[in-house]
């Protein structure tokens, strides 16, 4: 039993703000219910093969896809990020999650793209568009489709952007409208230019080299099998799952 999972009293006290209210019958216990989701997606098992003493794996699944439904786990991480203090830099960037074909099957051309799954060279996958800190935490998350441009993540996530003095992010987002909206909001745009520029675009190579936080974020997201694995077909579901891992490893 000790490789199982549990949320401490204080990791409960500040996850419980959060919580839905209860009508009519009390929840079952939510310690127990909520340490039950933390280990399936972690470990990427099917709900029936949860371990017995979280309780019956229905209760489980309910839970998590009645509260991903209504947001609940994207709501902790905002609430949560939203304590972030940062002041001097923001990093941004974009990841592949591999889509499994339990989340691809039957979906089609309308499937496929209500789901936020393309096709790329290395098959069905997702997008993850991600704003972090300068230790690395996820202060806002964004999905698309696999197959869709950097510069989409970034007009999404452009409203987001705290009131900080430096912006990271790689060659993907250089883009002349990116840079002007950064400056428009008073932030510093620390990214390298595009080779096809026909004049270098100047940057800080000492302050670019911290750019890594983020793909470090991106990994230790990965280490959750239903992050790195899309199994959820729903996007809103695995968006939940994304933002569950984000709260478990670097808000509590």
């Amino acid at each position: 039993m000790s490789d199982l999972f549990w949320l401490t009293d204080a990791q409960m006290a500040r996850l419980e703000p959060f919580f839905p209210k209860s009508h009519g019958k009390p929840r079952v216990d939510d310690r127990r219910v909520l340490s039950g989701i933390i280990f399936i997606n972690r470990n990427g098992l099917r709900w029936r093969d949860a371990p017995a003493v979280y309780g019956p794996h229905k209760t489980l699944y309910n839970r998590w896809k009645r509260w991903s439904d209504k947001g609940i786990f994207a709501r902790m991480m905002a609430g949560l990020a939203a304590e972030h203090g940062e002041t001097k830099t923001v990093i941004i960037d974009a990841t592949y999650l591999k889509a499994h074909r339990t989340a691809t099957s039957m979906g089609g051309q309308k499937g496929g793209r209500g789901r936020l799954i393309g096709r790329t060279k290395g098959g069905m996958n997702t997008k993850l568009h991600a704003i972090c800190d300068s230790q690395g935490r996820p202060l806002n998350l964004f999905v698309t489709a696999g197959q869709v441009s950097d510069y989409i993540g970034a007009r999404a996530l452009l409203s987001s952007l705290p009131n900080v003095d430096w912006l990271l992010g790689d060659r993907g987002y250089d883009a002349d409208w990116f840079r002007e909206a950064l400056k428009d909001k008073g932030i510093r745009a620390c990214i390298p230019g595009r080779k096809q520029r026909k004049r270098p675009i100047k940057y800080d190579k000492r302050r670019y080299k911290r750019r890594n936080r983020i793909e470090i974020m991106f990994g230790r997201l990965k280490d959750w099998r239903r992050v790195a694995t899309r199994y959820d077909r729903c996007p809103k579901v695995f968006l939940s799952a994304i933002a569950l891992a984000a709260v478990v490893m670097f808000w509590l």
